[in-house]
């Protein structure tokens, strides 16, 4: 079994993180940029990726509301992992994101030199690094076996 790749999906960016081969930690490793309105999502980017960091599953973030309904953005991140699915034919889950980007911001703005404009380049990642951890956590390690 290969690595297991978090994404954080917005409109303009995919933070993008892997976990370690035994499935214990998640690590940032870029931000692919996309343009959801001209459908270009990154897609061969990601590829590159997963044949770099031998991927065998996804995790995609679904930020829902604080009161756990979905809007749509989750429909865009349901949607983005169709299109793994299809392009790649690997196994996709989701995890509930709600207060990741949250987090990772605060994470960011307590390293007092990280300045606003360094942080809005790694937030992405560092958010699908947390997704992924998040998913490693509720799942244990590569006992990690995708729905």
């Amino acid at each position: 079994m290969g690595r297991l790749m978090g994404l954080d999906v917005g409109s303009r960016t995919v933070g993008v993180a892997v976990s370690d081969l035994l499935g214990w930690t998640a690590q940032g490793v870029e931000i692919v940029p996309i343009n959801e309105e001209e459908e270009q999502f990154g897609l061969d980017r990601i590829a590159t990726l997963v044949t770099d960091h031998d991927v065998s599953a996804f995790v995609v973030g679904l930020p829902k509301n604080m009161n756990n309904t979905e809007g749509p953005r989750v429909e865009a991140a349901r949607h983005y992992g169709e299109l793994l699915k299809k392009r790649f034919g690997l196994p996709v889950d989701y995890q509930d994101e709600r207060l990741t980007t949250v987090a990772a911001e605060r994470m960011l703005v307590e390293q007092a030199d990280t300045s606003r404009a360094k942080r809005k380049k790694v937030i992405d990642k560092l958010a699908a690094s947390l997704i992924l951890q998040g998913y490693l956590d509720r799942k244990g390690p590569l006992t990690t076996k995708l729905n």
